[in-house]
């Protein structure tokens, strides 16, 4: 019994020298939806307009294609759905292009004005067949975060209105 007990002891002991190996487990993300993965392997078609742009010309059931970055809000992913904010860098500024700016959330563009911001951004949403906003988060799917370059092509919903620009996307490619 004293051999089982030293033996123990020994093996804790020269083990205790060594810190163990700290093993990180990263949940692994959902899979996106169908009709999500449908969007986000579409190409985005026609040439980009700037956000300020479309603003002014765009109309209810168009089919338009816009170019930007996912900023122009402190939280530009809506919560548990699969919708965000699309910034027109033509028009509004992240922090981090600031020089000497050391803000925490550049993509709010906290430095350019309301009018600046509600003028250069468009909520871009994909949505079920109901036309609702699929239950799904976007952020971190398909190379989607803060600040990333995105195309969109998709219909201007009919609740678009002179003071929120809402596009049904078709296709998003991030990065481009």
């Amino acid at each position: 019994m004293k051999t089982i007990v030293g033996f123990t002891i020994a093996i804790l002991l020269t083990s205790c020298g060594k810190k163990p190996e700290t093993v990180t487990t990263v949940p692994a993300a959902a899979a996106p939806s169908p009709a999500l993965s449908k969007v986000l392997s579409a190409t985005p078609a026609g040439t980009p307009v700037a956000i300020h742009t479309a603003r002014s010309t765009a109309k209810p059931g168009e089919t338009i294609t816009l170019s930007g970055k996912i900023m122009g809000n402190a939280s530009p992913f809506v919560a548990g759905r699969a919708a965000f904010i699309l910034g027109d860098p033509e028009l509004i500024t992240p922090c981090n292009e600031m020089p000497g700016d050391t803000c925490e959330t550049p993509w709010d563009a906290c430095c350019d004005t309301p009018e600046k911001k509600k003028q250069g951004t468009a909520t871009i949403q994909v949505v079920d067949a109901e036309g609702r906003a699929l239950k799904e988060p976007l952020e971190g799917v398909g190379g989607l975060a803060n600040l990333a370059k995105v195309t969109v092509t998709g219909t201007v919903a009919k609740e678009s209105t002179a003071d929120l620009l809402l596009v049904n996307a078709t296709a998003i490619q991030a990065g481009k």
